[in-house]
Order: C-alpha cells, then structure tokens, then sequence
C-alpha cells in the first residue's frame, strides 16, 4: 500500500463557491501560475503518485456554500482518479482543511475523534482535538489554554487485507511571525508562535501514546512545520515539534536524520522564494511518522523532490508539475498492510 502526505498550496483557490473548478486563466494562488495551470499540474503529480490514499494538508474550503469532500471527489471524477472518495474531521476557520483522498477499493476510512468534548474553560487531560487543552509547557508555571486552529484529523483505517491501523494527519501551527512591524515584535510572536506549537505537538503525542498503550499501530502525517535545528527558537525550549513526536516511539528516517549531531545534507519537502534576495528556501516540514509496531511491514519512504529525486528530475513532465502545483512535495510511504 502507498500512503502519502501533500501540502497543496492555495487549493481552495481552484473552485469557485459551488465547488466547480475553475479552469481559467486566472491568476491562482501561487506566484506567476494560473487556475488552470495548478489544476493541470495537481492533476498529474495525483496521477504520477498512484497512492490509494493521499492525507491533504490545505484541502479545499468547507463553509455556507463549499463542502470539502465535494471539491475533492469532483477533482477526482474530473481527472479520474482512483482515489475517487474523501474524508475529512472537523471543519475549520482558515480555509485549509484536513482530508484524506483514497481509493475505497483499497481501504475504509472512518472519522473517529477520541477524547473528550470540552467546553471554553477546556480540560486538564488531552480532550477531542476541537476542544481546548489546559497545558503548562513548565517554561514560566504559566498554564496555558491551547487549541488547533486546524484541528488534527482522525482516522481509523482498515485495509482491504484485513489489517487496521490509526491514521492521524496534522498540520501544526507556523512559527513565521506574520504581522510583526520590526525585529522585537517578531522575536515575541515567533516565541509565542513556537510555544503554541510544542504545545499542540505534546497534545498529539499524547494521543499517539494513548493508542500505543491499547496495541494499535499508528501513522502520523502531515505539515508539522517544524524539524530538528530548524531555527534559534529551539535552544529556548530545548526540542523541536518534531522531536517530542518521535519521543512518543515514532519513527521518520528523514526526521531521524535531522536529529542527528552532524547530518550532513538533509533532505527537504518544501521550497519557498525569499522575497527580494533573488534566493529559495528549501526546508523539511512534511513527514509520515509510524510506530514500532509496523517496521516489521516492509516501509519504505519518498520524497517526490523535482531536484533531489532522480526518477523526479529526469522526467520533466513530471518536474515541472511538481514545481507549479505547490510549495510543498509530496511524501509517500509504501509499506506491507
């Protein structure tokens, strides 16, 4: 079976409030690319990737008009995917929602949230991940109240083998200090940014050890957007997101490498351009996380880079599309279940 993880930047901008696709030569949202230029180039790296299963980070808006689910399976119809289903948790507010794209022949999916429902005064224990955590990250012996603004999706997964297994994707908060009007007031929100994000990473791994601890394996992935020694910030509060998701008996080998004293290159997921020096950022942000328990299955990772990646680069089809259809690439985990 192959599972993947993929950011699709500004996917929501590709439909119009009925959920049609609006192929056009319009500008999108990505820099320099049209909706119809995005929407051919999702198409193909969809097709390219031939996963029976894909965890959507930044999936198509669910709102008044917009669902989500229809967006998605309606650009499955329309390019005739096999991952011809979709499944998604709780809405959100930020237009970037979490869904999982798959092809049902392969394996049934169901929403299933643990925890529980809390009200605005929250719980001292980890409740349902749209609900509010009482935390204290033992930095100041500041409680603080923590939620998801993209709440992690659930997932309890069984395969067409018979086999079951917990899927959780993830995309954890940015550290970018967006609004800040000069270097102190980006230091505070970076450091208030960091905080709230090891924050939501301790909720999750609580939650992976709660399944670790019943005997249920469990794969977590998704935009973290966070890896070892990624910034400064990290020496404040000693570990990364990353890390403290590995600490639950995780196991990423590009998150491992990452960790480790002197990596060397490190592979990377994501790709940005510096406004006004002309330069890109690459960064490794995305991961597809597994417990110990499914080792024993054979997994093999992907990262689908148009520049790392031989397979990738030598078939300028599929570059290219890679390069138009989003800031981020593709992950994939091939694996025996």
């Amino acid at each position: 079976m192959r599972l993947a993880t993929w950011n699709v930047e500004w996917f929501a901008n590709l439909f119009d409030r009925n959920d049609n696709l609006l192929v056009d030569d319009e500008w999108s949202g990505r820099h320099d690319v049209t909706r119809a230029q995005q929407i051919e180039a999702i198409a193909k790296v969809f097709t390219a990737l031939d996963a029976d299963a894909v965890m959507i980070v930044e999936a198509p808006n669910t709102g008044r008009t917009q669902d989500s689910i229809r967006a998605l399976t309606g650009f499955a119809r329309a390019f005739d995917l096999r991952t011809s289903a979709a499944v998604m948790g709780f809405a959100n507010e930020t237009h970037q929602e979490l869904a999982l794209l798959y092809d049902p022949a392969k394996l049934k999916a169901r929403h299933d949230p643990q925890g529980e429902e809390t009200g605005k005064r929250g719980s001292a224990t980890p409740p349902r991940f749209d609900g509010t955590y009482r935390i204290d990250l033992n930095i100041d012996a500041t409680e603080d109240l923590v939620r998801f603004s993209k709440p992690p999706l659930e997932l309890a997964i069984t395969t067409a083998a018979g086999n079951r297994f917990r899927l959780i994707g993830a995309h954890l908060k940015s550290k970018v200090p967006h609004g800040a009007e000069n270097r102190d007031a980006a230091i505070r929100i970076s450091i208030l940014n960091r905080r709230k994000q090891l924050a939501q990473a301790i909720w999750l791994r609580e939650r992976v050890e709660s399944h670790l601890a019943r005997d249920e394996d469990v794969i977590l992935l998704g935009d973290l957007n966070d890896g070892p020694g990624l910034d400064e910030f990290e020496h404040l509060f000693g570990r990364s997101s990353v890390e403290i998701l590995l600490d639950a008996g995780l196991y990423d080998p590009n998150a491992d490498k990452a960790r480790q004293v002197r990596p060397g290159a490190l592979p990377s997921t994501a790709r940005f351009q510096l406004p006004g020096s002309g330069r890109y950022l690459s960064a490794l942000l995305d991961y597809i996380m597994i417990s110990q328990g499914l080792m024993n299955r054979r997994p093999a990772w992907r990262i689908w880079h148009p520049f790392e990646d031989v397979e990738c680069w030598r078939m300028q089809e599929l570059r290219d599309a890679l390069l138009t259809a989003s800031d981020h690439f593709p992950v994939a985990l091939d694996i025996d279940i």
